[in-house]
């Protein structure tokens, strides 16, 4: 599929009917806070739906329990094994990558902006943290997990951003096309995937091709079931390079919104790491992942370990070549790397499950192993030529 200014435009025009239906059906009748209390004892997949929940809301959780039919389970159990593999890199990755890489498209990091937690700011964070957890775990799609559930409300969590920015006339649609649109949506999934991809190429953690492209298949099952239309998404990774480099290119771009998310961001995992000594590790590490341009458009503080970060990827490489050659070197690491990621999610999340909650109004303030093995190293598709 080639992508184009005016096939990306088009995508620009709609976001997600069944969701966007069921929020704004909620709205009208008045039913977002009895669908927002009782949701909240609704975290396994396979529990019985509490009395009382609105009948479109029922419908809705219906319609969206179960996984699209073409799901290759043999692809997705080769992502969970690379994710295992490769946690504390991938979660190193959605930070430090990832999260800044939104904030560079202007009108992403507005809308993040006006949805930010007012409580603290870490929720974002915590919630896709949280979130790829979930979808990693054997049972994620079988009764009892909590992945399902949480796909089903972060899709109404983005249909209700929608709405009230629309409703409220708080954002031209004219210049941004709809809030949350697909061609964000599918740009927001490639961020997650081959962005991380990049990312651990970067930081030379070795990635079997079958490794990478059963990570980015994961992905495409969520963004399927997150609402993105499939009849647009890139369905391999080659053609996941173009539309990203596409989109990219379209917007990225400094912002003050940008600036005050990425500032937060690195507040925020100062707090994480012990100490005061390694906290400029924090900006070292995202302006090495997302280069020096971008970093400079977020301003991202430089820092006297922007040098010796670099020496991050041989470190990884000697740490990867320990793994690959002993067995207890293996065992050590991939249990640090479970520990280390696990310590990190228990930080953003502050001991709390996230509920992804219909927000009833905006902020107010806002304006416009591995048994992959380590053969076929992967390596990223080449960028797109202009």
């Amino acid at each position: 599929m080639t992508y184009t200014t005016t096939s990306m435009d088009a995508l620009r025009q709609y976001g997600d009917e069944l969701a966007d239906a069921t929020v704004a059906t909620l709205f009208e009748r008045g039913e977002v806070g009895k669908f927002n209390t009782l949701m909240r004892y609704v975290s396994t997949a396979g529990a019985p739906l509490p009395d009382g929940l609105p009948d479109v809301a029922r419908e809705y959780l219906r319609e969206t329990s179960t996984p699209p039919a073409w799901v290759d389970w043999g692809e997705m159990e080769k992502a969970r094994l690379f994710f295992i593999d490769n946690n504390v890199h991938i979660s190193t990755a959605l930070s430090f990558a990832s999260m800044p890489a939104c904030y560079l498209v202007p009108h992403v990091a507005k809308l993040l902006s006006a949805t930010h937690s007012l409580e603290y700011p870490s929720r974002r964070m915590a919630e896709t943290g949280q979130f790829t957890v979930y979808l990693m775990q054997p049972d994620a799609f079988e009764a009892g997990s909590r992945f399902v559930p949480a796909v089903q409300k972060v899709r109404l969590l983005h249909a209700s951003i929608r709405h009230h920015l629309s409703r409220e006339n708080l954002w031209d649609t004219a210049t941004f096309g709809t809030p949350i649109c697909q061609e964000d949506m599918i740009g927001g999934q490639l961020l997650f995937s081959i962005l991380v991809l990049d990312s651990l190429h970067r930081l030379n953690i070795h990635m079997s091709v079958d490794g990478a492209e059963a990570y980015y298949y994961a992905w495409r099952v969520v963004g399927a079931m997150l609402g993105v239309d499939q009849a647009h998404a890139p369905e391999d990774l080659a053609s996941a390079r173009e539309f990203l480099d596409t989109y990219l290119t379209r917007y990225m771009g400094p912002s003050e919104e940008g600036v005050n998310l990425t500032r937060q961001l690195i507040d925020l995992y100062e707090e994480v790491v012990p100490g005061t000594v390694f906290d400029p590790i924090v900006a070292a590490l995202i302006r090495y992942l997302i280069g020096d341009t971008s970093a400079d458009w977020l301003q991202v503080p430089r820092t006297a370990w922007d040098t010796a970060v670099k020496a991050a990827p041989s470190l990884l490489g000697i740490l990867e070549t320990i793994e690959d050659r002993s067995p207890l070197g293996a065992w050590a690491l991939d249990r640090l790397g479970h520990f280390t990621a696990l310590f990190e999610l228990s930080s953003l999340t502050r001991g709390r499950v996230m509920h992804y909650a219909i927000p009833e109004q905006l902020k107010a303030d806002f304006g416009v192993s591995s048994t992959l093995g380590r053969t076929r190293r992967w390596t990223p598709p080449p960028p797109l030529r202009a």
